[in-house]
């Protein structure tokens, strides 16, 4: 159970927080957002479902575009676009 982050393509970013429980998946996501520039789309896969609301609060508040939201096999995946 390691967060992974990681780039995947020209202005696209992954980042896995399966295993991490309330706050870590928004700490996580919210640092992610940070590392990375404007207009580029993070992908956050996480399995935490409590954590959904909090993320999407957090999202609205600092003017991300949350573009995708989808379940696969007990997993959440947000791709996220940085404001």
């Amino acid at each position: 159970m390691a967060m992974k982050f990681e780039k995947k393509g020209d202005g696209t970013y992954m980042l896995d927080v399966c295993g991490y429980v309330c706050p870590h998946p928004q700490i996580y996501c919210k640092k992610s957002l940070e590392k990375i520039g404007s207009g580029e789309v993070l992908e956050m896969i996480f399995d935490n479902p409590s954590s959904a609301e909090t993320i999407v609060q957090m999202l609205d508040q600092a003017g991300h575009e949350l573009m995708e939201k989808k379940h696969e096999g007990g997993k959440i995946i947000f791709k996220i676009q940085k404001a």
